[in-house]
């Protein structure tokens, strides 16, 4: 098979790897169908990672089932299912309290599309190796497209995580939304739908600001650091400076979730969170434990992520268009 590898700064390359093959009877195999960048794959490729190249890329899709071994009772061959980032259990403690991007059966940091914790391939290969078939994979609902939720394994979930839990503490709550990327644009889209009375989203691309208010954000291309007030905000841009800002914004006993890969240092303002009384989150994802909810919010109605993809392209097209600029292409492969 063949597996899309990460070899320099703008640069990818098909190369050869051996058919992954179930290695216990919990395993399976899958084929993606429709792949798509996450927003830190885009910091890979413009070379602001701190993995040295090569590396098998890829974290964020749905896949095809091709193969089960005997134990695995949730999914079948022929299942298309959304495939989480991270590898998980399912059973040790940490999984069952939810804490599926900290699993202690698989070594720290265990993830698709990096080799940290382990070597485990990346989502843009033509097969892939599910170590815990039950616990990992979950199907895609019937009637939500694949092109859609090619996202679901990661920054689709990742943004009702960012957002919804903090809306039901908080009904109609103001929400900041500072971004560069998908996450920001999802984030729009589920906040307006979860009932929140104002979204502002600040982005320099005047193309993401369209989306956005096509969301019913407002939109600024820069953000005043004067006090705001708002309840919520989110920060994804991976830049200190911008997360400083952002917690400026918020009201007292404000809460601000940063999803920004920040691969660089800098400085927060924390006498001023601390006057203010600011509670900041800044982690990865246990997207596997808010799948199911992710899922059920896509499949409601009440929400838009295909307006969030940006283009729709042919899998043999992956060397060429991945490194482009592009906010979230979405890879379709012709299964006939």
């Amino acid at each position: 098979m063949r597996e899309l590898t990460y070899v320099a700064r703008r640069t990818v390359d098909w190369r050869e790897a051996p058919d992954p093959k179930p290695r216990s009877d919990g395993e399976a195999i899958v084929a993606p169908v429709a792949a798509t960048p996450c927003d830190v794959d885009s910091a890979i490729l413009a070379g602001r990672g701190f993995l040295d190249p090569p590396f098998a890329l890829g974290h964020e899709c749905v896949a095809r089932v091709v193969d089960a071994g005997d134990a695995v009772t949730a999914v079948a061959p022929g299942d298309l299912v959304v495939v989480p980032w991270s590898i998980n259990c399912g059973t040790c403690d940490r999984c069952r309290a939810g804490l599926t991007a900290h699993c202690a059966a698989v070594p720290y940091m265990a993830m698709y599309g990096a080799p940290i914790g382990g070597t485990w391939g990346g989502l843009f290969s033509d097969l892939v190796r599910v170590p815990y078939a039950d616990a990992m994979l979950v199907p895609l609902p019937a009637g939500l497209d694949p092109v859609a939720m090619a996202s679901a394994g990661d920054n689709w979930s990742l943004a009702r995580r960012l957002v919804a839990p903090h809306l039901q503490a908080r009904p109609g709550a103001r929400v900041l939304v500072v971004a560069r990327g998908s996450i920001g644009l999802y984030v729009c889209d589920i906040a307006r739908a979860l009932g929140a009375s104002e979204v502002l989203y600040v982005d320099p691309e005047p193309e993401h600001r369209a989306i956005a208010r096509g969301y019913g954000a407002s939109t600024a291309e820069s953000l005043d650091p004067l006090p705001q007030g708002f309840e919520i905000a989110v920060e994804a841009t991976g830049r200190v400076d911008q997360l400083a800002l952002t917690v400026k914004c918020l009201a007292p006993e404000g809460v601000c979730e940063s999803a920004g890969n920040h691969f660089r240092p800098g400085e927060l303002p924390l006498l001023d969170m601390y006057l203010t009384g600011v509670t900041l989150r800044i982690a990865r994802d246990n997207v596997r434990a808010h799948l199911p909810d992710a899922l059920q919010l896509a499949a409601s109605g009440k929400v838009a992520p295909e307006k969030v993809v940006s283009h729709v392209l042919d899998w043999e097209d992956l060397p060429t268009a991945l490194p482009e600029r592009h906010l979230k292409p979405v890879f379709v492969r012709n299964e006939a």
